[in-house]
């Protein structure tokens, strides 16, 4: 199952610049591993944000929750998911 994902990351200002740095590179690295196992497909940045748009590729809405809630910097993180399914017009065969 196919889900768009908004993520707005709003790490508060009073945490310490090594921990900002750590959790992002723990991001970083969990990201690259949710994308080489399939399941993150497409990820994009939001210009003049620190915000991403992404495409996720799970079997559903719980797997997406877990996937989510793992990733380091989720506690500072507004989320929005909508869940997609193909369009008939769509001339892609991959698009589920």
């Amino acid at each position: 199952m196919l889900f768009h994902v908004e993520m707005d990351v709003r790490i508060p200002h009073d945490i310490a610049a090594e921990k900002v740095d750590a959790l992002k590179q723990a991001e970083r690295v969990h990201a690259m591993e949710l994308q080489r196992a399939g399941a993150w497909r497409h990820l994009w940045r939001v210009a003049g944000r620190y915000a991403n748009i992404s495409i996720f590729d799970v079997s559903g809405a719980q797997e997406l929750h877990d996937m989510l809630s793992s990733l380091p910097l989720f506690p500072f993180m507004e989320i929005k998911v909508t869940p997609l399914c193909r369009h008939p017009s769509s001339i892609h065969d991959d698009d589920r």
